[in-house]
């Protein structure tokens, strides 16, 4: 790197000086194959420098245009603020991911977009402690590894525990940058459950195979009741997890997660089906202001917003980020997530788009 290079990322200007609401331009400068289906993209600040400011954790939105259409979707930013001068997301293949699919197969080195954030609690600033569990399946161990690499950049000594679960040992994202922080700190120890194929005899990880369970846990780190949890993955995985601590007797008071991949099960998009449905949507109609649009049997008010090409941004699209935010003025609905809603909020009839479902035929106001 050049001296004057030098002295432009020194003089770079802090991301969090900007504006929260300011949209972003990201320049791609690298795409790692992290496995067979997932994908690392690596980005810079075109033209003037700047240094990226955010939580480990926390998530950025991306807005781009696919076939004439625009589109808006959050990923977790997986590399480092203690890095600062590029920022990273990793994006998985899914059967029918519009964004994610449409990014693997066309992002280079030198694509230009539009970004919004950075964005959420789910991080170690707003949720601190002093001994850490990561547990993650899939992708969800993108938030887990920005956090790890920010606690070993920045925390001498940081007692870390790591479990990840995967399908194979092909499966696991991030293997040689999780393997050279276990074999360069101490306090860093990392685990695998792999569900099928062989388990491997590693000198800097245990691996299990099989899926999480307190007996697997009780093996790889013994002291984990006395941890503070952090859980991201599929719901079912985090589900499943939530259930386990409970029954273990663990304290849930510190047990902290971020619900990673879910969407709407019309849209055939990143994740799964949100929730259970718990009334059928039977011919209800959606009105917002003149214009009316059918729901159909996912009932998801997004959905029916979408099919009237409404500007709405729609990011997390699983009610995390709380984008989609709007009121419904007459009509029964059922509130998936409200992890960004107020009381106030919800008094005044606000719900999360992408995870309301109609009970009834329902008025709202974006």
């Amino acid at each position: 790197m050049s001296h004057n290079r030098d002295a432009a990322l020194l003089a770079a200007k802090p991301w969090q000086d900007l504006p929260h609401s300011t949209i972003f331009r990201l320049r791609c400068i690298e795409r790692i194959e992290e496995t067979h289906d997932v994908v690392t993209f690596r980005f810079d600040a075109p033209g003037e420098p700047v240094r990226f400011s955010y939580k480990p954790g926390q998530f950025i939105s991306l807005l781009l245009e696919i076939g004439g259409e625009p589109h808006c979707r959050a990923y977790t930013i997986s590399s480092s603020p203690s890095r600062p001068y590029s920022i990273s997301i990793t994006v998985k293949r899914v059967t029918g991911g519009k964004v994610s699919n449409y990014l693997i197969d066309n992002l280079k080195p030198g694509y230009v977009m539009d970004a919004k954030g950075p964005a959420g609690g789910f991080n170690l600033v707003d949720i601190p402690a002093d001994r850490f569990l990561f547990l993650s399946a899939g992708c969800g161990i993108t938030p887990m590894f920005s956090m790890s690499r920010w606690l070993t950049d920045t925390r001498i000594g940081a007692d870390i525990a790591f479990i990840h679960s995967a399908k194979t040992r092909d499966d696991i994202i991030f293997g040689p940058r999780l393997k050279a922080m276990a074999q360069n700190h101490r306090s860093f120890r990392l685990g695998y459950l792999l569900e099928t194929g062989e388990c491997p005899d590693w000198d800097f990880a245990l691996a299990l195979p099989g899926r999480l369970t307190a007996k697997a846990l009780d093996l790889m780190v013994s002291d984990w009741r006395e941890r503070t949890l952090y859980v991201c993955g599929p719901d079912g995985y985090m589900a499943a997890v939530a259930g386990m601590l409970t029954a273990a007797g663990f304290d849930m008071a510190r047990f902290h997660q971020e619900s990673f991949g879910a969407a709407t099960a019309a849209t055939g998009d990143e994740g799964a089906d949100i929730g259970e449905n718990k009334g059928e949507s039977k011919g209800f109609v959606l009105t917002i202001g003149n214009m009316l649009q059918p729901l159909g049997e996912s009932g998801i008010l997004l959905d029916g917003i979408e099919a009237l090409k409404l500007p709405i941004i729609a990011a997390c699209r699983s009610g995390v980020c709380g984008a989609c935010k709007c009121q419904v003025l007459e009509g029964e609905v059922e509130r998936i997530s409200e992890m960004t809603l107020t009381e106030d909020d919800k008094a005044k009839g606000m719900v999360l788009a992408c995870s309301t479902r109609a009970l009834s035929d329902v008025r709202l106001k974006l």
